[in-house]
């Protein structure tokens, strides 16, 4: 069977789209604010969206997981509840420019953890590009020149929890179908929100309700044409076209919620996305197993 013919710019339009999809995720959860938890709020977006496992309940059902499947689903579903928190809680605190700039260093994340728990190879271009990113996030934060805010802390910790739930995924991904890998993501998120969204539970208005409704299609959408683009054009055509998202979101922030525009925030992000897109551009000239995904990749 011959390979699917790269279709590079079908892959830019759905990338294009892709970002639209998570920046609406942002503008919902931003207009939401704090009326709910965090916890609570992350937790009702996946009970919401579990409505969108129904087609994959079959392949679920089939799947007959090891001990050790399980307890890397368990560990996945950990570190993803974790991020999925911390990004509510950073959302409600800082402006979506930061949200979306420092979500950049998920896939940095996932470099370096891939070289200490895969083996991968940490040559010295992707330590400087490592640094590189780095060095955005410290032009982001400028600590000692601004205040570091609790939202900035969360948004650096929850990095590295989503990073920490791509490689267990990229570990399951070789056991068994996607399918089964996004149901048991969903399901196990579900359950790791649970007990801190009944900690400090607080009645949602049917308002709160349509808005993480909303939240749940718009990231499900934004992962499914993400899939798309990456089935039609290599990595290395769809990953600039992420940068757009930092542009939206500072568009948004600006005109939506009266947020300065933080040039600073926009070189640190750019710093970050270049060294993102590097890394995944020496992983296809070298014709490596992919292993640095596109920030997408890593949302919730």
């Amino acid at each position: 069977m011959s390979p699917t013919p790269s279709r590079p710019m079908l892959g830019i339009f759905w990338m294009l789209v892709t970002g639209l999809c998570f920046v609406a995720v942002t503008a919902l959860v931003k207009y939401m604010g704090p009326r709910v938890p965090p916890a609570e709020a992350a937790f009702l977006r996946y009970v919401l969206g579990l409505v969108f496992l129904l087609p994959m309940l079959p392949a679920v059902r089939a799947a007959h997981l090891t001990r050790r499947q399980w307890g890397l689903f368990t560990l996945r579903g950990l570190f993803h509840s974790g991020g999925v928190i911390l990004w509510f809680y950073a959302m409600t605190r800082i402006p979506i420019a930061e949200v979306t700039a420092m979500n950049y260093l998920a896939p940095v994340y996932v470099s370096i953890g891939a070289a200490l728990f895969l083996g991968e190879r940490l040559a010295m271009r992707r330590i400087a590009a490592i640094t590189v990113a780095l060095i955005g996030t410290a032009v982001i934060l400028r600590p000692g020149f601004r205040e570091v805010e609790p939202g900035h802390l969360a948004m650096l910790f929850c990095a590295v929890t989503f990073a920490g739930s791509y490689l267990l995924a990229k570990i399951l991904a070789d056991e068994m179908t996607p399918a089964v890998v996004v149901a048991m993501l969903s399901i196990f998120v579900t359950l790791g929100l649970a007990p801190f969204a009944l900690a400090e539970w607080v009645t949602p208005s049917w308002n709160d309700l349509g808005l993480l409704f909303a939240v749940a299609c718009f990231a499900t959408a934004g992962h499914y044409t993400m899939t798309m683009a990456f089935a039609v054009a290599p990595v290395t055509v769809t990953q600039p076209i992420t940068f757009l998202q930092l542009v939206w979101a500072v568009l948004l922030g600006a005109v939506f919620f009266a947020e300065p525009v933080d040039i600073w925030v926009i070189l640190g992000g750019s710093l970050i996305l270049s060294a993102v897109t590097f890394i995944t551009w020496r992983e296809h000239v070298l014709k490596r197993r992919p292993i640095t995904p596109v920030s997408s990749a890593t949302k919730l």
